[in-house]
């Protein structure tokens, strides 16, 4: 194992390692709170939690009709306009930039409500809701937005929420994107229950539409499906609250669990993300077996794992590198390629307590199996030529393996259960095949070329003779 003090050596650990040291005792070097982080943009959308994709500043606006008003230095709000995402975010934000004086003293604090009062009275409706995103500014200075949220709300009549954009809570009890999932559900009051409704709750961005979910909820009587990215409007966010249950399905969304149990009395099932068939189908009997039914996915398993043989046929001796910055628990994923028999050379990933199930059983079948930290600033010393793999999943293991066939699996719309395991197994076959015809498109040019200079050569000769 190389010193993360040894120059130009990239740190990581060993499946077997990193297993013997325990949940209790991950290595510093992999806990990102104790060191420099790398700002590379293998994991840009990590490193700040309003960067990329459904930071905390797009998800406050998960909300239909909501606008959001950020207070922020300068550098904040042009990281906001330069990442902002498509679909018409960039014209739900207003920007209350602070001078150095308003953040060495805070007299920003007493600008927030006319601010937020000239910017409702510009828009051409009337917004269900005001975000007030905050940086790390007022996380130092220690600003109770709770309360200025309340006096804005009372000068508004209108509901004004706090979204924490704060990357130094990130590995605190509550992080950003915990709460900012509590947070977006906070407008919902009490209704009637629906006996056929069902929410999911974890994700900002809808699950694909031929997941298998649907289906087995639809099979037992779930009419009506509630998910916040599907809400046309505030009417149909409102009916969020008429749910018998919730189904979280990810482990982000259990704190807004939590509030729908206390504020709404509906109770929660959690549901992981799995790649591995035998799983998942034993998860779904879990779920049959606490609601009383029968969940029958045997023909969506018997499409997922007909995918993963045909590409474990055609190219089941591919080397593999996993990355984190992808739609999947890195080692769980990581686990369910090696048990498929793949041959998986390193992942890039940050390890919690919780991820200890997966990375003993990854120590036992693949012990040498290497860790790497996409966030330790060694891996600047990191070179694809030292490491070579044939194909990368995930963003981060994309951008260290960029001559690799590449599957970022990092799109918005969520895979889930056998449609996740079926279309990532088709995407690395579609990868793998299109990567071959880049390589013969590549040589046969180069032959080409060669055939032209070898034919100029000898024109060039015999003119002179």
């Amino acid at each position: 194992m190389p010193d993360i003090r040894q120059q130009g050596v990239p740190y990581y650990l060993t499946m077997e390692e990193l297993a013997a040291c325990g949940p209790g005792a991950i290595p510093s070097e992999l806990q990102t709170d104790t060191h420099l982080i790398y700002n590379s943009p293998a994991a840009l959308d990590f490193n700040s939690p309003g960067a990329q994709g459904f930071g905390v500043k797009r998800a406050g606006l998960s909300v239909p009709g909501s606008i959001m008003l950020l207070i922020a230095p300068g550098c904040c709000g042009r990281n906001t306009k330069a990442l902002q995402a498509p679909g018409g975010y960039g014209e739900r934000f207003a920007y209350l930039m602070l001078t150095e004086n308003d953040i060495v003293t805070g007299k920003h604090l007493r600008k927030i409500p006319a601010a937020a009062a000239t910017f409702v009275k510009s828009r051409p409706e009337k917004p269900t809701a005001l975000m007030i995103c905050i940086t790390c500014v007022d996380a130092l200075l220690g600003t109770d937005m709770e309360r200025v949220c309340r006096q804005v709300e009372a000068r508004l009549a209108l509901p004004v929420r706090p979204c924490y954009m704060y990357a130094l809570t990130r590995e605190s009890r509550l992080p950003p994107m915990t709460a900012i999932r509590q947070t977006v559900y906070s407008l919902l009051r009490p209704r009637k229950k629906r006996s056929n409704q069902v929410n999911l709750l974890g994700y900002f961005s809808p699950l694909a539409k031929d997941s298998e979910l649907y289906a087995l909820l639809a099979a037992i009587g779930v009419r009506h499906i509630g998910e916040l990215a599907r809400c046309r409007d505030f009417a149909d966010y409102e009916e969020l609250a008429a749910a018998n249950f919730n189904l979280i399905l990810d482990p982000e969304a259990r704190q807004a669990a939590s509030w729908f149990q206390k504020e709404l009395q509906i109770p929660a099932i959690e549901l992981k993300r799995l790649y591995e068939t035998d799983k998942i189908t034993s998860q779904y009997e879990g779920l049959s077996h606490v609601l009383g039914v029968s969940l029958r996915d045997q023909p969506y398993r018997e499409e997922a794992e007909a995918a993963r043989t045909d590409f474990c046929a055609r190219y089941g001796e591919t080397s593999i590198a996993v990355g984190s910055r992808l739609n999947a628990n890195p080692f769980e994923l990581t686990l369910a390629l090696v048990r498929a028999g793949l041959s998986v050379q390193e992942v890039f990933a940050v390890p919690t307590p919780a991820d200890f199930f997966y990375i003993r059983r990854l120590a036992e079948l693949l012990p040498k199996l290497r860790l790497y930290t996409n966030l330790s600033p060694s891996m600047l010393h990191y070179e694809e030529t030292a490491h070579p793999v044939q194909l990368a999943l995930g963003v981060d293991a994309c951008y260290y393996h960029p001559q690799a066939a590449q599957v970022p699996w990092n799109e918005e719309q969520q895979p889930f259960g056998h449609q996740g395991v079926r279309d990532l197994f088709r995407a690395m076959s579609r990868a793998m095949a299109e990567r071959k015809q880049e390589r013969e498109h590549t040589a046969a040019a180069g032959a080409a070329d060669t055939a032209k200079g070898e034919r100029e050569d000898k024109e060039e000769k015999e003119g002179k003779v």
